[in-house]
């Protein structure tokens, strides 16, 4: 509410400044009356990308009222005017929740005024808050574990997804958004390349209500406009229609009791109807019949995916890859994901593909710990996996490396069962040899351990003459 009041007043003000300017032919107003309508006009904060915040529910409001007692159902009340001027971004978003909250009012009263003395709705301040706003998230995943990473994709994993489809211009859908870090993600990659937000159109679907309203919000603070609709992306497939430049996503992995007994003659199940016992190839074949001719998908999946023998699976996989849509097959490191401990991979299916070759990619001795049970990839590894991945595809200096990546012609896939893991194909990584002779390495090797037997012995003595002095001798 702050932010939104805040970002609702930076804007008035501006309008304040041209109303007053006479030189300004579109907003100059000689009256008073013509300046207060321009300065209410709803439109002109729509068209700047600011929410219009009701005179009731603007933060001075709020804080010229912190003592009162029914502070707790104003503040209500002001999220529910919000959301009624602003139903297409925020309706059913915003919490109401402070009436019955357990805080007295004067303690709520002093966090109003607390809250009041911090200042939002510049584009630095903006950034601040989104960044806020992905640490919580972040963090309740992680503490949460299962429960509360089914809405957060860890952000290195997000920022390889974006940085593998490069999702510049068009159309861009998540029909498992979770809290929208692909969309976020997205936004960024595009003003990272000197274009701007309205260069892509974002679409989502997320069937948890509450994970919705976190995706809704999450877009909201930064000013991002979306379609995000409530439902199951299987059974209540918001976006029949549409077929998307940009796929980003990750569903949840292996989920069973899916919908296949309702869903068996779908459209949908081009490559042959996936089994009830496990949800990854309705995901794939739904991630397919929403591309468009030219479109690009790029989602996570549990390792299980690459190599299931399923006779079901097995022949979806074997149809996908013979009709040749897998692009790229990237294995991930273990311990990434706050979900679980399953191991994961990328999947890159494109429509249109000229080559008929497969890139494997094999990262999973990459990133580093960034706690006792989380891993994390930096930022040069990303860059390595989508340079490799791009040099791949525009025929720029690719060469296949030995442990790592290596470009594998459909056929021979097909002569390996359609196996996709990457570990099938890219081989063992070379190891330098050091050239010293094995007897001459031995005798060195000897020497060092002598060398630490006999200094734990010296130690030994100094520890024991330490605990004799004690009275703890033998």
């Amino acid at each position: 509410m702050k932010y939104i009041s805040d970002a609702f007043k930076y804007r008035r003000e501006e309008l304040e400044q041209l109303v007053k300017d006479p030189e300004n032919e579109e907003y100059y107003c000689e009256t008073e009356e013509e300046a207060q309508f321009v300065l209410e006009d709803k439109d002109e904060y729509i068209a700047a990308n600011v929410f219009y915040v009701p005179k009731e529910a603007r933060y001075e409001y709020i804080m010229a009222n912190a003592r009162r007692s029914d502070i707790g159902k104003l503040i209500d009340d002001a999220m529910d005017l919000i959301e009624r001027e602003n139903p297409k971004q925020l309706r059913g978003v915003l919490p109401k929740v402070y009436t019955k909250a357990p805080l007295d009012p004067h303690t709520l009263g002093e966090i109003v005024n607390l809250i009041g003395s911090i200042n939002f709705g510049k584009n630095e301040e903006l950034d601040v808050l989104g960044r806020v706003y992905e640490y919580f998230l972040s963090e309740f995943a992680r503490k949460e574990g299962k429960r509360g990473g089914e809405f957060f994709t860890p952000s290195s994993v997000v920022k390889l997804l974006v940085e593998m489809i490069q999702p510049l211009h068009g159309r861009v859908f998540d029909p498992c958004c979770g809290s929208g870090g692909m969309f976020v993600q997205s936004i960024c990659f595009v003003e990272a390349h000197a274009g701007k937000k309205g260069y892509i159109s974002i679409y989502g679907q997320e069937s948890n209500p509450t994970t919705y309203r976190l995706c809704k919000m999450n877009l909201a603070i930064r000013g991002i406009e979306a379609d995000i609709r409530l439902g199951n992306s299987f059974t209540d497939d918001q976006f029949k229609d549409l077929r998307a430049d940009y796929i980003l996503a990750n569903p949840p992995f292996n989920d069973s009791a899916w919908g296949a007994d309702r869903l068996a003659n779908d459209v949908r199940w081009k490559y042959g109807l996936p089994p009830d016992s496990n949800a990854n190839y309705a995901w794939i074949q739904h991630f397919i019949y929403h591309l468009a001719p030219k479109g690009v998908a790029g989602f996570v999946l549990a390792n299980g995916s690459m190599t299931t023998s399923n006779n079901a699976e097995y022949e979806i996989r074997k149809r996908i890859i013979e009709d040749n849509l897998v692009d790229c097959m990237v294995a991930l490191p273990p311990q990434l994901f706050y979900t679980t401990g399953i191991p994961a991979c990328l999947w890159f299916i494109r429509k249109g593909r000229e080559t008929k070759e497969i890139l494997f990619i094999d990262a999973r001795k990459m990133g580093v710990m960034i706690d006792r049970t989380h891993r994390e990839l930096t930022d040069e590894e990303i860059q390595k996996i989508a340079q490799t991945y791009h040099n791949w595809r525009n025929k720029n200096g690719y060469e296949d490396v030995k442990g790592f990546c290596a470009s594998v012609p459909v056929e021979v896939v097909a002569q390996n069962d359609y196996v996709l893991a990457p570990g099938r194909y890219v081989g063992v990584e070379e190891t330098q040899e050091d050239d010293i002779p094995f007897e001459e390495k031995m005798a060195e090797l000897t020497e060092k351990l002598y060398q630490q037997m006999k200094e734990a012995r010296r130690l030994d003595e100094i520890i024991k003459a330490n605990l004799e002095e004690l009275g703890y001798g033998e």
